[in-house]
């Protein structure tokens, strides 16, 4: 057809290579934080509490079994130890006794 315009196309599979590169990309970057944040909690979070374990540990059975356990006292030494709970969390139906020795050991694993 004379007077007919052709427009070129991209090769075909050239936007899935681009969606792949951003994949691999997004895909490393997520590894990347989840290393990072392992290292964090082995190298910088976990070894805070190495200097008295058994306080953070009696704070954390606190934490898991009074409503208020600062009560009208200084929160910062509970909400710093409710991050073991995060750190270390229990399993479910563990009890809790079972849990509080079991963090008991992760720590002084850790800190060993």
């Amino acid at each position: 057809m004379q007077g007919a315009i052709h427009i070129d196309q991209p090769a075909r599979g050239a936007g899935l290579i681009g969606l792949g590169a951003v994949f691999v990309v997004a895909a490393v970057a997520l590894l990347g934080v989840f290393r990072g944040a392992e290292w964090y909690a082995d190298h910088v979070a976990v070894p805070r509490y190495c200097a008295d374990p058994a306080a953070a540990v009696a704070r954390v059975g606190r934490i898991l079994s009074v409503p208020r356990p600062a009560g009208n006292g200084a929160t910062r030494p509970y909400i710093v130890a409710a991050k073991l709970i995060h750190l270390v969390p229990q399993r479910a139906g563990e009890a809790t006794s079972a849990y509080l020795a079991r963090l008991r050991d992760e720590i002084e694993r850790r800190c060993a």
